[in-house]
């Protein structure tokens, strides 16, 4: 590309003042200034010359001047400032990366509510609290995603409150804030509650949750995928996947009690006959045994916390009671079976005795939405 403006360029564009001649002097003029090899008493005379050419009516002219001066100090300010008004073509490479533009310039252009505008300057290094937060208030989700992508970007711990408000519903915008290298513990717990599976495990492995929110989480994940993995498998298979969770220590009575209230038997069955040490059959009957004092030695042989067992022989009662009927929310109301007997029967249980999962298990479903009485009797 063509660098270094001379006398005979200035009479060329007096002389012939051609589209071509103008973008040739305009590509010229802008390397010359950007490049700062000029003396001072010239800078003056560029910029003027740069003033003329960015309110040249070709496109390409202007173009020239916004492309070569996009990173120079030198390009006056209210000249980067009427680029950075023009059509996209000019505008978004002094958008993007003009250090001359001030954070007031740029909440201006904001304001204008050009979103091709608003995304160039949420790409920007080092973007103000100030600029983060109109561009939250202003733009739309694809610019605030991609704010929130930007790692140079600061934004204040109210502005990203305000953008889990009014982006609740969108999902990536979540997920790019899920993905910000730091967030605010209160930022995190919010959005936890409002993410998929997959993005709570990365709040958790990389966000500094709340211990007590770190473990619903897990344990949450847990419970989906044991009752995927287990639900129609057969029992072979399932006793092999259970053993080999009690050989790796993952096999804890939280889980297997998670997995009796949210209604996997099944498992309930397998891990119980794991832990005990007896074969799955004859742990059957003894867990379904009507007198209960199968499933209670059984229980004991296992290892399970006695502080929980009032909790599972509740929960088998239910199930050995009225079991699933196949139709819409079964698993739904089975669950709702389930918590509304421990709730109402189980008057000794202390959550700071048991496992966390209780105390949550409990907590949970005493805001769920209420079951009519009949579905739960």
């Amino acid at each position: 590309m063509a660098s270094g403006l001379a006398q005979s360029d200035v009479v060329r564009l007096l002389a012939e003042p051609s589209p071509d001649v103008r973008t040739e002097i305009a590509e010229k003029v802008s390397i010359t200034l950007a490049e700062g090899t000029i003396a001072a008493e010239e800078i003056a005379i560029a910029q003027d010359i740069v003033r003329i050419l960015a309110r040249d009516v070709e496109v390409r002219v202007r173009a020239a001047v916004a492309q070569n001066l996009r990173h120079a100090r030198t390009l006056p300010r209210d000249v980067a400032l009427k680029l950075a008004q023009d059509i996209d073509t000019v505008a978004l490479p002094v958008l993007t990366e003009s250090l001359v533009l001030t954070e007031q310039d740029l909440q201006q252009i904001i304001l204008l509510g050009s979103g091709t505008k608003q995304q160039a300057i949420a790409v920007r290094p080092d973007l103000t609290e100030a600029v983060s937060h109109t561009l939250i208030t202003e733009a739309q989700a694809p610019v605030v995603a991609a704010l929130m992508g930007n790692r140079t970007a600061r934004i204040a711990e109210r502005s990203l409150d305000h953008a889990i408000t009014r982006f609740a519903d969108d999902t990536r915008v979540k997920a790019a804030m899920v993905h910000r290298h730091v967030l605010p513990l209160a930022v995190s717990e919010r959005l936890v509650h409002m993410v998929s599976q997959e993005l709570q495990s990365h709040l958790v492995k990389h966000h500094d949750l709340p211990p007590a929110i770190a473990a619903d989480i897990v344990l949450s994940s847990r419970e989906q995928e044991i009752i995927h993995l287990s639900m129609g498998a057969s029992d072979e298979s399932l006793r092999r996947m259970v053993a080999q969770m009690h050989e790796n220590g993952r096999l804890t009575p939280g889980l297997i009690l998670r997995a009796l209230c949210t209604g996997d038997i099944a498992f309930f069955e397998a891990a119980i006959a794991v832990r005990g040490d007896v074969p799955l059959g004859n742990a059957q009957m003894l867990i379904h045994d009507p007198s209960r004092r199968g499933l209670a030695a059984l229980y004991a042989k296992s290892g399970m916390p006695q502080a929980l067992y009032p909790v599972v022989q509740t929960a088998v009662e239910v199930v050995d009671e009225t079991g699933f009927d196949g139709n819409e929310r079964d698993l739904e109301r089975f669950r709702a079976r389930v918590i509304s007997r421990v709730l109402t029967t189980v008057d000794d249980l202390d959550p700071l005795e048991a496992d966390y999962l209780v105390a949550k298990l409990g907590s949970v479903l005493l805001h769920a939405p209420k079951v009519p009485a009949e579905s739960v009797a």
